[in-house]
């Protein structure tokens, strides 16, 4: 993996080092009206982070990609990441920002360059994000990225719950 750049923020492959940063931002009350729990501990998300810093799964079929999201101040605001199969047509992607950064664009920039990073070094051609169906927010930066809601006649790789839906869309458009 690579540091990936542009005109606003910086990703940065995630490391066990950026785990307390990462508390910080994942404590944040409000990402979970739509989300799980937030991690338990800094300990708990540095042995995470040490787990994925591999960035393959055991059985060598999927890539683990991982980034976190710095603005040019320096300061960490979230995170993007892809799971990536071997040989790399298709990614699950998922992306969190702390509440304080919704709304400026900082998300899209983010998915658009890790999307750019999927298509040139790992051949991605499909995507697709598993959401909480109530998170109309997350919905709509999925369409205004060209992602469309899966429908029953899709092929779905992995299920979603009673509570999701899947978006899916051709790497390029």
């Amino acid at each position: 993996m690579r540091t990936l750049e542009n005109f606003v923020l910086r990703l940065e492959p995630q490391h066990q080092s950026h785990a307390a940063e990462m508390f910080v931002v994942l404590s944040d009350p409000a990402i979970y009206a739509f989300e799980n729990d937030p991690p338990p501990s800094v300990e708990f998300l540095q042995m995470r982070f040490a787990r994925l810093e591999s960035a393959i799964s055991p059985d060598g079929q999927e890539h683990w990609l991982n980034w976190v999201i710095r603005l040019p101040s320096s300061e960490l605001i979230g995170y993007v990441q892809a799971t990536v199969s071997v040989p790399g047509q298709a990614a699950a992607i998922a992306y969190i920002l702390h509440s304080r950064y919704w709304g400026r664009g900082l998300a899209s920039a983010a998915v658009v360059l890790m999307i750019d990073e999927l298509v040139e070094r790992y051949g991605v051609t499909r995507l697709n994000a598993i959401l909480k169906s109530m998170n109309d927010r997350s919905r709509r930066l999925l369409e205004r990225m060209g992602f469309v809601l899966e429908t029953g006649s899709d092929n779905a790789d992995e299920p979603c719950v009673a509570d999701e839906m899947r978006m899916n869309r051709v790497a390029r458009i």
